[in-house]
């Protein structure tokens, strides 16, 4: 039950009880609500200026995390980068050099993406900055990867072709060195053994027994096999590819046949005596593009520096030829 309260009347002389108005105590209520709601949403502002929800924690932390992966994505895309740009060095300054390739011009491997916005969705956030570079950095990281991995495609099929080329190029002496009696004649002027008279010597002649092995000095397929060339008698052209073809003359047999693929060492055939020929001997000759060329610079497959030295030296004898 709630209190009665009184007051002290001058003029009477007494108390008097105080009569409450319900109108007032309406008003009263009415402000005490309106203080108690203003108070109320100060205290939640302020609160919500200087206190974290666990929500707000959590997005925070979201946030600090995916800053502190985008920093480290940058890192590795750094490295990422001066590795390319070593491997881009080799490439054009080893590889590509080696391979007799042209050099890819560093404005192509380094290039950007022109024309439209590529990055306009990624605008308009706290970090959009750091997005929008990480990700430039990334598309041109991925173009230069494409245009370094088409680079090696590239010098792979060179490697191939080159790895095809020195195998075809004649590169070992065809009568094995135990084998011979002598380097009879080099390439160059010599006389000749039937007419005596001094003319060019179109290729080297290496006297061996009758019967010696022959060897191929390179890859390719036997085109000829025959004796129908006029003085070679018996003789064998190998083509080799990329321009070289070899001939091997006055043979006694042979131990391939037209059109047959050989590799380099095979045996093909054996010294004899065949067609214009003073005694037994191979006469080995080599073509490029047709022209013949001196087969002295074409052993270095199979001699030593020293045994190079002394046949150089005996095949600049102007001697008599065997045929």
């Amino acid at each position: 039950m709630s209190k009665v309260k009184y007051y002290y009347d001058a003029e009477s002389l007494s108390y008097k009880k105080i009569e409450r108005k319900k109108r007032n105590t309406i008003k009263y209520a009415f402000l005490f609500l309106l203080a108690s709601t203003f108070f109320a949403f100060i205290f939640v502002f302020i609160a919500s200026q200087y206190v974290e929800s666990p929500k707000e924690r959590a997005l925070k932390r979201e946030l600090q995390n995916a800053q502190l992966q985008f920093e480290l994505l940058n890192k590795k895309m750094a490295e990422a980068e001066n590795v390319l740009s070593n491997i881009a060095d080799r490439d054009n300054n080893i590889y590509r050099v080696y391979f007799e390739a042209n050099p890819i011009p560093e404005e192509q491997r380094k290039a950007g993406f022109g024309g439209i916005n590529r990055y306009k969705s990624l605008e308009g956030f706290d970090n959009s900055k750091l997005i929008i570079e990480s990700n430039k950095r990334l598309d041109i990281l991925q173009k230069q990867i494409v245009v370094q991995s088409r680079s090696l495609d590239e010098i792979a099929k060179l490697a191939e072709e080159k790895e095809k080329l020195l195998a075809a190029i004649p590169a070992i002496q065809p009568v094995s060195n135990e084998d011979l009696t002598r380097m009879a004649s080099g390439y160059g002027m010599r006389s000749d053994p039937f007419t005596k008279v001094r003319k060019m010597h179109w290729g080297m002649d290496f006297t061996a027994p009758r019967g010696t092995p022959i060897y191929a000095s390179g890859d390719g397929i036997v085109v000829r096999a025959d004796a129908s060339a006029t003085g070679y008698g018996k003789h064998i052209r190998i083509d080799h590819g990329y321009g070289y073809v070899s001939l091997y003359a006055h043979l006694y047999k042979y131990n391939v046949r037209k059109n047959q693929k050989v590799k380099r060492g095979d045996l093909i055939g054996f010294v004899g005596s065949t067609g214009r020929s003073e005694a037994p001997h191979l006469h080995y000759e080599i073509f490029k593009d047709e022209q013949r060329i001196n087969p002295i610079n074409f052993y270095y497959g199979s001699l030593t520096a020293e045994e190079f030295n002394k046949l150089l030296e005996r095949a600049s004898l102007e001697n008599q030829s065997l045929d």
